[in-house]
């Protein structure tokens, strides 16, 4: 037993491929839910945007947030991806609390966390590949050239969009640099990704198919999203339920079809 013990501790230490392994494992709770958030509060200053939050995402799950500016919506996702601390309240991912994470666990359980921006954050001065890569390189530390364009362009080929890998930001069509933000934040394999206005600035016909590929990604990868957005056709296609947000909190939940009947005018006024 005792040559068993000191065989296991000599091993040697894990590699880059293990370690990623390891740190892209499934890590749903038991119970499914793999964000929870109980009386959540966030201030700045007098200005209190998040009075008393509540919400639970499950494994598989899109939830799209309603609400008008300044509610507090992509203060909430910030949280939730350690941008910002909140002043109170339980914030759970993936059962990690994460006010309470130091900086190296922070860092892990980023990895779990895609977050989509409006823009789509993308450094104009880099190609599209160099800007998949860059997450590669730097949160994986993956450096094989070989291995770098595979993943690259999987991803690319994910969002229909693999002959744009050598082109720049600049030269790309609005649709096409949100399906490149989405590609870069696929290429870490999230179980978690947040997405905040995914169509905003898209034409109506290119929003749909941003909506549709959501909801493509979803099925394919099994991602659990919060989306926040005030297009309805997005929220009617990428939901599998909805939360209004107003003066703080979030005041309803439902399907799109069941909040759409509502009697409250506040609620019915979002699916006019």
């Amino acid at each position: 037993m005792e040559q068993a013990l000191t065989d296991k501790t000599e091993q040697a230490p894990a590699t880059e491929v293990e370690q990623e392994t390891a740190s892209n494992e499934d890590q749903t709770p038991a119970d499914g839910v793999v964000i929870r958030i109980e009386h959540l509060k966030k201030s700045f200053g007098e200005n209190e945007v998040l009075k008393d939050i509540n919400l639970e995402l499950h494994k598989g799950e899109n939830i799209v947030v309603l609400g008008r500016s300044g509610q507090g919506k992509s203060v909430t996702i910030q949280c939730i991806a350690g941008l910002m601390d909140p002043d109170e309240g339980k914030l759970e991912v993936l059962g990690k609390e994460i006010p309470s994470l130091n900086e190296d666990e922070l860092k892990e359980i980023r990895k779990k966390i895609g977050f989509l921006f409006q823009s789509g954050a993308l450094y104009d001065s880099m190609t599209v590949r160099e800007n998949l890569e860059f997450p590669l390189t730097r949160v994986l530390q993956i450096t094989d050239k070989e291995e770098l364009t595979k993943r690259v362009e999987d991803a690319l080929e994910s969002v229909g969009l693999k002959d744009a890998i050598d082109k720049y930001p600049s030269s790309l069509s609005g649709g096409m640099r949100k399906r490149v933000g989405l590609a870069r934040t696929l290429i870490l394999r999230p179980q978690i990704i947040l997405y905040d206005e995914p169509t905003t600035g898209l034409d109506p016909i290119t929003a749909r198919e941003i909506s549709e590929l959501i909801v493509a990604l979803q099925e394919k990868y099994d991602t659990s999203s919060i989306i926040i957005t005030h297009d309805m056709p997005c929220a009617r296609i990428t939901a599998d339920r909805i939360v209004v947000m107003n003066d703080g909190k979030y005041i309803a939940t439902g399907t799109y079809d069941e909040l759409a009947k509502s009697p409250d005018e506040l609620i019915n006024n979002f699916f006019k």
